[in-house]
């Protein structure tokens, strides 16, 4: 790299007069650049205006021309600089919001999933090679005893690889896209209070009013790290107003896609026990039970100030659906703590509610923000732990899928692998044919082969000038 300093000199927009600005002149020869290209950088004092006056002075010369999105780094990769998934793990990087997604885009762009993928594709093809040898010099030549057998045999530990890749519960793509959250629970429990507490601003309207959120309500947050898109959606109740029956309808939808669900309940209304058993109809109780046994619903009951926190008996447990509010209390809860696990203190009289052993339970205050942060760390935990993120984070090692391309190529190539541990040595042709698929299809993830249709769509969301 030789660095300098340049003076020349642009024309304003208004051509009032010429003026003279310096600029430093950064010339970064071939093959050592980022493109492996001659290339000369400029960099101006910042400012929108200063930038326009550049660039318009740069755009009358005959020889240039705005690079188009991702160009730079498209070039990277047609001269050989960056495979695509390294390309992929820059513009991650570039998009990244939070410390995991940074952490995951930074292994891709340093080649990582390259270096895994890339192995992968050398042992199908020396088995390949192992194969094809069997086909060109078949009978009457000499060759080594088991070299089929040991072809099946690295075949069968790249297809175990692959499938270690693939059961990852998609986690790759969630760490990515964002891990989707659905709030959800009867009105007034404080439902758009748990999403202002997590942006940390007025996001949601909230009033002592039922039913004020009635559509749902997004937001893209980090959470210990991890990216969460939140929906707040409308109280769950019996109502007659058309438009808030679509709002519940919505929410029941949003809670049934999500990833995770909190379940959002008061807190005084469970220890005093003076829930309306009318407030659910037949139908919408139905639901309201579909989605608290979902193993991915956790529990936060909120209002914990407005409850003496002295011991309570255990409560009593009607036959309603409003049971599962009334009975998920440690019977001396301690204010503002977390109330962890509910296989330790659900009543056996809520057997008919399937729960998962390993569901949580907090209480806090939203409004006063006691136990506010111990339930942030808890469901943070809850987060890494389920989704498997601290595995994927601390394995630096390992490749990460983050794209559905990747995934749908690592499928083609374990079918076309479990097709060839099918053959025997007497149908050798058949078989190489699908480890030179296989080949191919793993060739397709980094970009070695045939990726000429889906450039444009990678590249394409690059920013101006990357």
């Amino acid at each position: 790299m030789v660095r300098g300093i340049l003076t020349t000199t642009f024309m304003d927009f208004n051509d009032v007069g010429l003026y003279t600005q310096k600029v430093e002149r950064r010339l970064m020869m071939g093959p050592k650049s980022f493109t492996s290209e001659d290339v000369l950088e400029l960099h101006v004092h910042s400012g929108r205006a200063v930038i326009s006056a550049a660039l318009s002075a740069l755009s009358k010369l005959p020889t240039l021309r705005p690079a188009e999105p991702g160009e730079f780094t498209r070039r990277a990769y047609l001269n050989g600089r960056l495979d695509l998934t390294q390309a992929e793990g820059l513009k991650d990087l570039i998009d990244a919001e939070t410390e995991g997604q940074r952490r995951v885009a930074v292994r891709a762009a340093e080649g990582v999933t390259k270096q895994k993928f890339d192995k992968l594709r050398a042992d199908i093809i020396s088995s390949l090679a192992k194969v094809e040898a069997l086909i060109d010099f078949g009978e009457g030549e000499e060759i080594e005893e088991g070299v089929y057998e040991d072809a099946k045999s690295r075949v069968q530990k790249v297809l175990d690889t692959i499938q270690g890749y693939l059961n990852d519960h998609r986690r790759g793509e969630l760490l990515r896209s964002g891990i989707r959250l659905a709030i959800f629970g009867p009105p007034n429990a404080g439902k758009s209070s748990l999403l202002n507490f997590l942006a940390q601003r007025e996001a949601a309207i909230v009033t002592p009013i039922p039913g004020t959120t009635r559509d749902i309500l997004e937001l893209s947050l980090d959470i210990g790290g991890l990216p969460v898109v939140i929906a707040d959606t409308a109280g769950l109740r019996k109502t007659e107003d058309v438009v808030e029956k679509i709002g519940i309808e919505r929410a029941r939808k949003a809670v049934e896609s999500a990833d995770i669900s909190i379940c959002v309940l008061s807190f005084p209304e469970a220890v005093q026990q003076q829930q309306q058993r009318n407030d659910l109809g037949s139908e919408a109780s139905s639901h309201w039970r579909e989605l608290i046994s979902r193993d991915n619903t956790f529990f936060l009951f909120n209002k914990s100030d407005l409850v003496d926190s002295s011991p309570m008996p255990s409560p009593s447990l009607p036959s309603d659906v409003e049971a599962l509010r009334l009975g998920l209390l440690s019977p001396e809860p301690q204010h503002g703590s977390s109330i962890g696990d509910l296989d330790l203190i659900i009543s056996p009289k809520l057997d008919a509610f399937p729960l998962a052993a390993t569901t949580k339970a907090w209480k806090a205050s939203l409004a006063t923000g006691d136990g506010a942060e111990e339930f942030l760390e808890g469901f943070a935990e809850v987060l890494r732990v389920r989704f498997g993120m601290d595995d994927i984070l601390s394995d630096a090692a390992s490749p990460v899928i983050t794209r559905s391309r990747h995934r749908d190529h690592l499928q083609s190539a374990r079918m076309h692998l479990e097709t060839f541990l099918e053959y025997g040595p007497d149908d050798v042709v058949f078989a190489a044919e699908e480890l030179r698929y296989a080949a191919n299809a793993i060739g397709k993830v980094t970009g070695a082969i045939g990726v000429e249709d889906i450039l444009d769509a990678v590249f394409r969301d690059f920013c101006i000038g990357k």
